[in-house]
Order: C-alpha cells, then structure tokens, then sequence
C-alpha cells in the first residue's frame, strides 16, 4: 500500500465516497472542490484506490479535514489512520502555531477521531458545533 498526495480525481473522489453514508455530487460540483482543495491524499492497494481524506481552509489558520473514507473491505486495517496521520502532517508543515482544526465525524466514528486528539462538542468550553446543509442559493430559507 502507498500513499498518492493530491492525487484525489473526481472519479476517485465519487467512487470511494459511495461506501460512506455522505451526500453525493455532480461531476461538475465535484471538480471545482478538488481544485480549491489544499491538499488530498489517496491510499492504494497497488493500482485500486481504497481511501481518501482531504484538507481544506485557508493554508495558515483554519484548516477542516473532509471526506474520509476507506472501503469496506479494508477497514478495521489501520488505513483510516493512515489517511488522518497524513492529513494532520500535511497540516502541521504549514500551519501557523496553534491553528484550528475541525471535522464533522460521521455517526459512531467520534471515538476514532479521539486517537488524533480531536474532541466531542459541545463540551464545558465550546459550544456545538453546527452545519447548514438546506439552505437556497439566494440565500432566503
């Protein structure tokens, strides 16, 4: 198994993502992420893509780790750590000191995302974390 950076393709991108309950994208929508992505990764098992994470933000301070995902047969195999580790490297080469960190866990995976130091909200010092998933491109609800 290898590691490819920046290496995620649409086709990549919306063939992995399909083993995870996560909403899927026009091909169009998908190559305009990518190429405002600042960084990806993809684990292969030989030729076949079997993972995927990527980072985006604005390169220093924020930074949000977004879709993450190995395939089935491979889980439970340490792949979706080796995803995360690359990501956070990734991180930490160009992050200012103290940068901010986030990611939306997917149900029952906040444990594994503990491993990497990442916490619960909302907590005794932070408020929930939310997301706005419905709303109209001009902008009324």
């Amino acid at each position: 198994m290898y590691v490819k950076e920046n290496g995620l393709t649409w086709e990549i991108y919306d063939s992995i993502r399909r083993y995870a309950p996560m909403q899927q994208y026009d091909k169009e929508d998908i190559i305009q992420a990518l190429k405002n992505t600042l960084y990806s990764a993809v684990i292969y098992d030989e030729e076949k893509p079997i993972a995927i994470g990527r980072v985006v933000g604005d390169g220093r301070i924020t930074f949000f780790i977004k879709d993450v995902v190995v395939h089935p047969d491979y889980r439970k195999k340490h792949i979706g750590s080796m995803i995360v580790n690359n990501l956070l490297d990734y991180i930490e080469s160009c992050s200012c000191k103290n940068p901010y960190i986030g990611l939306m866990a997917m149900p029952n995976t906040e444990k594994f995302y503990e491993k990497f130091g990442f916490i619960t909200r909302p907590n005794e010092r932070y408020g929930s974390g939310m997301i706005c998933l419905d709303r109209k491109k001009d902008g009324n609800s």
